[in-house]
């Protein structure tokens, strides 16, 4: 296994200082250099300064690094991991690159520039240094002419999508001279602490995501002239409804930059004269136009779509192509699109799209259907399998299934027939492909080799545990329609949600017990996780608004007590119990997590306790744990609770979620021995070496008595400030009220401070409150609109 401790990135804008970023969410040693500046500023004049100050040398790469500190989405796990980068130039720190494992060229993507930079650098390079280009489509071959032969079977491309922190993609290129030993021990590197999907490319423009993305892009907007759509028209089509991400088309050319993608267009059009689809890659006149406007997408606040404010209202206008001018967004509906709506399963919406019989099906079949063949048509060019194609696309686009998945879930055999009665030609490969993926006998899955005419196996990581080819091969123990129990191995039993969205419903409650017990007799431990798209967003909120409505309160309670039951049977397991959240980890998800022995979290793990966004409070143990672990703290400093308290208090009060998992230890929701994984698909299989751990040595606990309640002084000082709160307009009168209500639960009860109380006791406080909170009509009202506009409500 390569160690890389330090590394050096050479260009701090944007792409460089994210990826320097990226580097020190993962621990390394960041060297971030830039050009000296060609003058000096105003306020550098002021302060005496000339071009030769260091201040003044370094300003470029110090204006990258505090850029990231201000940057949103925000590029670091945590702010502090900026002390991690150092910063200087390519006049006076070249010389440092000598103590770097791994130096990344990420310059602008100038072909001269970038020769002219890897010439100068090559000098001060040790032995053995990694030295790679983020280029996204130059030619890697023709960059490695310039280095020494000693250095050029250390350089390849890497190249990072944009945010480094949140795609997943990463495309590596070597070059015809790199060592094939170290593109393994860098992928698996990348892989490993960065996190990343890896995808191997070829030398050729633009690789694979960007070559297929930006073709499905041009190739969309043939069909909207053809058809006499509008931008947003094409948008209801090309997003969700065909497993294709919300931004869509054209807010995805408003992300990138409308600009951006022009360029790549031009550039794809010159490097590749014999593309059978050459002709797609010419900027249409409108967009032209666009650019000449300085309508160029989000960086400009205007591009296919602006938002202004109308009347206290935001209003959202769209580019309107035929008149050069924005007109207000009118959320078109077609037939197709609505019929998939509640349709989870992302081959299904195709197939069920594409097949319907209203213009926006038409377009998604024509647009599709072309980018399909052009896809089938690149392979061996691009890449030499469709895996790294599709995972290219999934991890590089946000596409839920990737293009020779899309194929199998319209049907093959339809797909040539179909688009031969168009009149299309189609690639003679496709017509001797039954499907392009497939189950064996032994439930492993398998690829078609459209070289070799032969199904291989699908690469999978060493170590992974992939939950979906585990259950295919006989390794579910028990199951229902949202959860299942899994043998993942060594005795050690996974537990999956699969409900929609991985809501926690009744069958979950059940089975939780069920998986419990078959690992208390049958193992030695449990791991709760699932690979959805989030771990769970909490409890069925629609089933508690039909309770709500028929005013069946009894039946709320029995649904509250058998939620706490579940979590307490997770935190007093005779066996160790780990939880592996990831995404969205929200109300009952993270209470299911904070019952845990331990937390194994994906890097990108979103938590937090967000009953009160609905009128209600944590009541699955969420307020029971937070104040244990508040009362816990003060006992281990020997101090006063209430400064833990009310952190925890204010942490629930104001749903605050974690924006990824190194935020999770400051919030108190994850303790010392949890984990963070960067690379998701080793989530699992981490879980389990968390368990198996914990196994050894492991002492169940016993449910906790005489817990030293922090009392009714504690719970109105935090009421005493809901009240300035709420004098100064800060929150409702309701949400002061539900704080007032919340703050009883968390201290305690109505009870002197050192009250001895019992874990018990918390949860009857949470169920009272919980079903107080249920009697108020704006409790209902928070609901309704939740689940009516997906946001909350503030009454």
């Amino acid at each position: 296994m390569r160690q890389i401790n330090r590394a050096a990135v050479l260009g701090a804008g944007v792409m460089g200082a994210t990826i320097a970023a990226h580097l020190a969410n993962a621990g390394l040693d960041v060297l971030l250099l830039d050009i000296i500046p060609r003058e000096v500023t105003t306020d550098e004049e002021k302060q005496g300064l000339t071009l030769d100050s260091p201040q003044v040398r370094n300003r470029i790469a110090d204006t990258g690094l505090q850029g990231l500190l201000k940057m949103k989405p925000a590029p670091l796990y945590l702010k502090d991991y900026a002390g991690q980068i150092t910063t200087g130039n390519f006049e006076d720190d070249l010389d440092k690159l000598s103590s770097c494992d791994w130096v990344i060229e990420v310059v602008i993507e100038h072909m001269p520039i970038k020769k002219d930079l890897l010439t100068k650098l090559s000098a001060h390079l040790a032995e053995g240094t990694i030295l790679s280009t983020n280029t996204s489509g130059l030619s890697v071959n023709e960059m490695a002419e310039v280095l020494p032969p000693e250095q050029r079977k250390n350089f390849l491309v890497t190249h990072f999508f944009n945010p480094p922190r949140y795609m997943r993609l990463l495309e590596i290129v070597p070059s015809q001279y790199t060592d094939p030993g170290l593109v393994t021990a860098l992928a698996d590197f990348i892989s490993r602490r960065l996190g990343k999907g890896i995808v191997y490319a070829k030398d050729t423009p633009n690789f694979i995501a960007n070559r297929i993305g930006v073709f499905s892009i041009f190739n969309g907007i043939k069909h909207m002239l053809d058809l006499d759509m509008t931008v947003e028209e094409v948008d209801s089509v090309a997003g969700p409804a065909t497993a294709r991400p919300g931004s869509a088309a054209f807010r995805t050319c408003d992300l990138v930059g409308i600009d951006t993608l022009a360029h790549i267009c031009r550039n794809t059009y010159e490097l590749l004269p014999n593309d059978e689809s050459r002709e797609t890659f010419s900027v249409p006149d409108f967009m032209e136009r666009m650019i000449t406007n300085g309508l160029i997408g989000n960086k400009n606040k205007q591009g296919f779509y602006k938002k202004e404010q109308v009347d206290g209202q935001r209003q959202i206008y769209y580019y309107d192509y035929t008149s050069d001018a924005f007109k207000p967004a009118e959320k078109p509906k077609f037939p197709s699109v609505a019929a998939v709506k509640m349709v989870d399963n992302p081959a299904q919406k195709i197939k069920m799209v594409v097949n319907a019989q209203d213009k926006g099906a038409e377009f998604a079949w024509r647009s599709l259907r072309d980018t399909l063949i052009y896809t089938v048509n690149r392979i061996p060019e691009i890449a030499d399998d469709i895996v790294n194609i599709d995972n290219g696309m999934k991890w590089g686009f946000n596409w839920e299934i990737g293009p020779f998945e899309m194929l199998d879930a319209i049907g093959v055999k339809s797909f040539v027939k179909r688009a031969e009665k168009d009149g299309i030609s189609v690639p003679e490969s496709l017509k001797d492909v039954e499907s392009f993926y497939r189950y064996n006998e032994n439930g492993q899955r398998e690829y078609y080799d459209l070289l070799d005419k032969a199904y291989r196996a699908v690469p999978k990581k060493a170590g992974q545990i992939n939950l979906q080819l585990l259950k295919k091969s006989q390794g579910v123990v028990e199951k229902t329609a949202n959860c299942s129990i899994v043998d993942l191995g060594d005795g050690v039993f996974g537990f999956e949600f699969h409900s929609k969205m991985n809501a926690i419903s009744g069958d979950i409650l059940a089975m939780t017990h069920k998986a419990i017990k078959r690992a208390e007799n049958e193992g030695v431990g449990l791991v709760i996780g699932n690979q959805g798209a989030n771990f769970s967003v909490g409890a069925n909120l629609m089933l508690l608004a039909v309770a709500l409505a028929e005013g069946a309160y009894e039946d709320i309670d029995m649904v509250v007590r058998a939620f706490q039951k579940a979590t307490m049977a997770v935190k007093y397991a005779k066996v160790p119990v780990v939880a592996a959240p990831f995404g969205m980890t929200l109300g009952g998800g993270c209470e299911y997590s904070l019952h845990a022995d331990a937390i194994n979290a994906y890097a990108e793990t979103y938590m937090g306790l967000v009953e009160i966004g609905v009128g209600l409070l944590p009541a699955g143990g969420g307020t029971k744990e937070m104040c244990l672990r508040a009362v816990a703290l003060a006992k281990q400093y020997d101090t006063d609770v209430s400064p833990f308290l009310f952190k925890n208090f204010q942490q629930i009060g104001m749903a605050k979620v974690s924006m990824g998992a190194a935020e999770l230890p400051g919030m108190g929701y994850m303790r010392s021995g949890d984990s963070i994984t960067m690379d998701i698909d080793r989530l699992i299989a981490d879980a389990k070496k968390k368990v198996l751990a914990l196994a050894t040595n492991y002492r169940p606990e016993k449910p906790l008595e005489n817990i030293p309640a922090p009392g009714r002084s504690v719970a109105a000082s935090i009421k005493s400030q809901l009240w300035n709160m709420k004098m100064g307009g800060y929150v409702t009168d309701y949400e002061a009220e539900m704080g007032g209500i919340i703050a009883d639960v968390i201290t305690g009860g109505d009870v002197l401070p050192g009250t001895p109380i019992s874990e018990d006791y918390l949860l009857q406080l949470e169920r009272q409150a919980f079903l107080k909170l249920c009697g108020n009509n704006k409790t209902a009202e928070r609901i309704q609109h939740m689940l009516k506009k997906g946001k909350p409500l503030r009454n």
